[in-house]
């Protein structure tokens, strides 16, 4: 009976999912029919604003557009925007600009893609952490540190995943420099499942860490830590806000360094039991303000 029941709720959905893409099908034809839309053939322009570091003007020029949707490439996808706009990429990197242009009859049209190159990060809001966001290609930027055993920690789909337990401990670190007296904001995603007697600690050293061995140049900054009182329930998001121990509580990641020169930022994390999907760290930043 429960076999019968699923094959016929299956069935339904696909007639009813069907159906529902051959009316939008038939929509769109008597908008055209009525003379309601006329299929646009969207266009657009970009060019960099003199005198502006990474600043673009972005520029709907489709004859006949009603509205315009645009997709900088940096996550968020369509948003509806200005026919004119600019743009800014703090980042170094490749940027697939994207477009759609509205008809009169309210159907949006697809503006083939351009790739914008932006070549360096800006010195003031540009990310000084390089390959925060763990793809693949991110490997190269980071050093995993394996402190005590029990703990694994990996890049791997997109995140640095630390998995495991057995009271061992492991990290990751990477060097910039950074100036004097200026201020920075720190932010890093971080997500599990809930662990049991675990922390996860954020450290900007002056010194080198040292191959096998432990790391707290500087003092604990932010941190998820089940005495504390966090990361003992299911979690995820910027550590700098929802970390509940370290200097940097209730700054929401703002930091100064004392000396202009080299930083090390390390994160570590370990504990009894690190929850059933472990710790992820994605999209870590560090920022001027």
């Amino acid at each position: 009976m429960f076999n019968k029941l699923n094959r016929a709720w299956l069935g339904t959905g696909m007639v009813a999912a069907a159906t529902m893409v051959a009316l939008v099908s038939c929509q769109k034809e008597e908008l055209r029919n009525n003379g309601l839309e006329t299929a646009l053939t969207p266009t657009f322009t970009i060019e960099p604003v003199a005198g502006r570091t990474n600043t673009y003007v972005v520029k709907n020029t489709t004859s006949g557009a009603m509205n315009t949707r645009w997709d900088f490439d940096k996550g968020a996808g369509y948003g509806i925007g200005k026919y004119t706009d600019t743009v800014f990429f703090p980042d170094a990197g490749i940027y697939n600009v994207k477009m759609q242009a509205m008809g009169k009859g309210g159907i949006y049209y697809d503006a083939p893609a351009k790739a914008v190159t932006v070549a360096t990060s800006d010195p003031n809001a540009g990310n000084l952490v390089q390959g925060g966001k763990m793809n693949a290609e991110d490997a190269s930027k980071w050093t995993i540190h394996p402190i005590s055993a029990g703990v694994t920690m990996q890049l791997t789909g997109g995140k640095m995943q630390a998995t495991g337990g057995g009271w061992g401990h492991s990290a990751f670190w990477q060097k910039f420099d950074v100036v004097a007296g200026k201020k920075y904001r720190f932010a890093m995603t971080v997500a599990g499942s809930g662990a049991i007697n675990m922390w996860c600690e954020v450290y900007f050293g002056s010194t080198a860490p040292v191959a096998g061995s432990d790391y707290s140049n500087g003092g604990i900054r932010i941190a998820m830590n089940t005495w504390a009182g966090c990361g003992g329930t299911a979690f995820s998001g910027n550590i700098a806000v929802i970390g509940c121990d370290g200097a940097l509580v209730g700054k929401n990641g703002e930091v100064t360094f004392a000396a202009s020169g080299p930083i090390y930022l390390f994160v570590k994390t370990g504990g009894e039991v690190l929850g059933t999907t472990g710790i992820s760290f994605d999209n870590v930043e560090l920022r001027g303000t």
